[in-house]
């Protein structure tokens, strides 16, 4: 963290400060878990719907929190540690947050917003790893991209810190605009807009106009990068007085789009390789061949857009392309790839899902499945998939036609978990897969059991759902008790996602 002492953040959230300890303590760091408290941090006692921050400022001080940010006086057995008091512990966070980035963005900190339907947290980790060699960066561990997680991810910038990626999720309208005030983007970065939590917006329109809130922020000189393949995206350009850079995967003129990706071709192992072009004023064209480690054609679009938006920040082409190159998976449970010594693959893309981001992940798979084929003759493609949430009225007719997608794609086999488990595997039968191939169930309990026992070696197997059916267990089930290798590096993630 930024130089902050405890009476200086007291001061910032204008707080009343009781309690006994160290005000001129430097704070290190923002937690709000009372289990993961470095020294001298600053906890901050937020109401959740299970559990009440309040009720762990004592075990926060014992860890080592130089601090707690709290609604209330806190009563303890022994004499209270330090305490910043104030009427929203949550809203003290958004404004703490906000001290932080303007003292950063004095010192010379440029601040960049990613927002969109799917593909933030790909796009934040390329764009971090693109960013970081070039100067200090700090990112996103994971997806903490809402009123909590921004502030966390604030929290870690350091004196030294050149770039700060922030993503931004929402859940109605006006939270986008909120994370901006807390974290003002020189560039923002808007990917797509699809399906994802109809449910709550009610419409793409509605989906649209708060992702659009991203570049209403933008200062007059800033940039707004749009996917130019999207029209409700590449529509924003007229909400913004700020430059705009388009990114495009499609042949489409050059009006259109600055920054995109020719020459696609899909590799055996389910990665791409293109031609990243660029032609932006004032700088030379751009033709540079990238090869990426990650699997899916949507990892193209995802990496195309963090190449616009670093080279909007002024860096080097060839260096981002070295980048794209190098890049590797950072957040789990997204197309990690785990090959088991029979040779069986498991792609474990558990972490979240929508109609688009379930239908991405098919193609990649099934692609998986014919290349695998050519060395493995009787390999089969199986799809396990749960529910994707937060769909509303349309969650019927959105698991059918995923259904009917698994059929269309050739799949071999498909297990469908979940409240619309039923719909998902008569949408399979009805477009042609076999009824004996199809598995319905109401939940996870036992699923892992008869994939283990039905797979053969060399089959291929996604596993996808949203984030509440927590799939990756069964992900991790199937490979169980096997030697297995992991063609990703796998990183550490569990946090919760916002749209």
């Amino acid at each position: 963290m930024i130089d902050l002492t405890v009476a200086e953040a007291a001061k910032v959230l204008q707080a009343e400060l009781l309690g006994t300890g160290d005000q001129g303590a430097l704070l290190t760091d923002l937690t709000i878990d009372s289990r993961n408290v470095p020294a001298n941090a600053l906890f901050v006692a937020l109401p959740g719907e299970r559990v009440n921050g309040h009720d762990y400022v004592e075990a926060a001080w014992s860890a080592g929190a130089a601090a707690a940010v709290t609604d209330r006086p806190v009563t303890t057995a022994a004499e209270p540690g330090l305490t910043l008091v104030v009427p929203d512990p949550l809203a003290a966070m958004g404004t703490l947050t906000r001290h932080l980035v303007d003292r950063a963005t004095g010192r010379g900190m440029r601040v960049v917003g990613i927002t969109g339907s799917q593909g933030k947290t790909s796009t934040k980790d390329l764009l971090a790893q693109l960013l970081e060699r070039s100067a200090p960066t700090v990112a996103p561990r994971g997806n903490l991209n809402n009123e909590i997680g921004v502030p966390l991810t604030v929290s870690r910038i350091e004196p030294d810190t050149r770039f700060l990626v922030a993503e931004m999720g929402a859940r109605g309208i006006g939270h986008i605009a909120y994370l901006c005030r807390l974290t003002p983007p020189e560039v923002g970065v808007v990917l797509n807009i699809g399906h994802a939590h109809l449910g709550e917006f009610g419409s793409q329109a509605a989906i649209a106009q708060t992702k659009g809130e991203l570049v209403e922020a933008l200062p007059t000189d800033g940039i707004a990068v749009l996917n130019a393949d999207d029209p409700l995206v590449w529509a924003m350009r007229s909400r913004t007085a700020a430059a705009t850079l388009g990114f495009s995967i499609l042949d489409r003129p050059a009006a259109d789009r600055a920054v995109w990706a020719s020459d696609l071709q899909s590799r055996p192992d389910g990665c791409y390789q293109f031609v990243l072009r660029a032609e932006l004023p004032h700088r030379p064209a751009v033709q540079l061949p990238i090869r990426l480690q990650l699997a899916g054609r949507h990892q193209v679009a995802n990496a195309v857009a963090a190449a616009a938006a670093a080279l909007a920040l002024g860096l080097d082409a060839a260096e981002v392309a070295a980048g794209l190159n190098e890049a590797e998976l950072r957040s789990r449970w997204r197309m990690e790839t785990h090959l088991r010594n029979d040779q069986l693959l498991v792609v474990n893309d558990a972490y979240n899902a929508n109609p688009d981001s379930m239908k991405a992940a098919l193609e990649t798979a099934a692609e998986l499945g014919r290349a695998r084929r050519v060395r493995h003759p009787h390999t089969r493609t199986w799809a396990v998939l749960g529910d994707m949430l937060e769909l509303g009225e349309s969650s019927a007719t959105e698991h059918a036609a995923i259904g009917s997608q698994v059929a269309a794609l050739g799949f071999d086999r498909l297990v469908a978990v979940g409240q619309f488990a039923d719909e998902m595997a008569a949408g399979a039968c009805a477009a042609g897969l076999d009824p004996a191939a199809v598995h319905a169930y109401k939940d996870k309990t036992g699923v892992s059991d008869v994939v283990r026992e039905e797979a053969q070696a060399t089959d291929t197997i996604l596993v996808k759902a949203s984030r509440g059916l927590a799939l990756e267990t069964v992900a991790e089930e199937i490979l169980r008790d096997s030697d297995r290798s992991d063609l990703n590096r796998q990183p550490t993630d569990d946090s919760e996602d916002s749209a």
